[in-house]
């Protein structure tokens, strides 16, 4: 089996089509319908994790490569818990603390995404975390990593700071994106580097993609309408009380952030402008 071009969302999540005259977002040449991608740690049940992802409307799940490997607690039967055959698996190299241990893992997840019939994925999400406090990636450890990892043919997913220097770095490197953190990992504490994911996407011709820390459909759309190119949501649908609900919800908040950034906001004025004619008031 050969994964194609992701076609649209089904039936069931019609509004979650792509915005009317956008381009798809295009990753190293694949094109995707959704620019949602969403995660499948913290769920409850692998039930709920089906549902959430389908609720979703996404097209991209990203799956830790260690845990698959080592049959981690809860992560027991993962690798068939999905349709890969509908999915575009993005393995990622959490848990590695150096480029070499993250390099080790890539080249376990393009195995591992072989194993599940898509033989042409060579994508992976880099991620190089020595900090157990605080998840913050390791800046040269990761630019180590994605360097070698494009040599090899890899389409690199680099999880960083929101450094422009460094997402700059990245790009001439060739990763494939760059995905800057909006906050830590799991805080829920929304987007509090909005300066520099601005900068970001303004130097950018690779996609941005926001990742870790979004909380709310309301910070999604925000990040969006910033004119970020996807997002990449895990906890905070996964540990939301209701998460199928939160699922469709980020579906919907991504698509709509991504209109309003494609509509142009309104000037942001220093006074009150009437929004009714002033011209044939009957007090005049």
């Amino acid at each position: 089996m050969t994964f194609t071009d992701v076609a649209p969302a089904p039936a069931l999540n019609a509004d979650l089509a792509p915005v009317p005259g956008d381009s798809p977002l295009t990753i190293a040449g694949r094109t995707f319908a959704s620019r949602l991608m969403t995660g499948t740690g913290k769920y409850s049940d692998f039930a709920t994790m089906r549902q959430s992802i389908a609720a979703s409307g996404c097209n991209i799940v990203t799956v830790a490569v260690r845990r698959v490997q080592t049959n981690a607690p809860g992560h027991e039967g993962l690798a068939e818990a999905l349709d890969w055959s509908k999915i575009w698996m993005l393995p990622n190299t959490a848990g590695c603390k150096t480029a070499e241990e993250a390099i080790r893992v890539a080249r376990l997840g393009r195995e591992m995404a072989k194993l599940l019939g898509q033989e042409d994925n060579n994508f992976v999400k880099l991620e190089v975390i020595p900090d157990a406090k605080y998840l913050l990636p390791d800046p040269i450890g990761t630019l180590e990593a994605a360097e070698q990892l494009v040599k090899e043919g890899f389409a690199v997913l680099p999880y960083i700071n929101a450094d422009p220097l460094l997402a700059n770095r990245l790009e001439e490197a060739g990763c494939a994106t760059v995905m800057p953190l909006g906050s830590p990992i799991g805080s829920g504490q929304g987007i509090r580097n909005a300066a520099n994911i601005q900068i970001i996407v303004e130097n950018a011709t690779v996609p941005v993609v926001v990742d870790a820390g979004i909380g709310t459909p309301s910070e999604a759309a925000e990040a969006m309408e910033m004119g970020a190119d996807a997002l990449l949501i895990n906890t905070a649908i996964a540990k939301a009380a209701d998460p199928v609900a939160m699922g469709r919800a980020m579906g919907l908040a991504t698509l709509a952030g991504r209109l309003a950034y494609r509509a142009g906001r309104i000037p942001v004025q220093g006074k009150a402008i009437a929004s009714s004619p002033l011209t044939g008031r009957i007090t005049e």
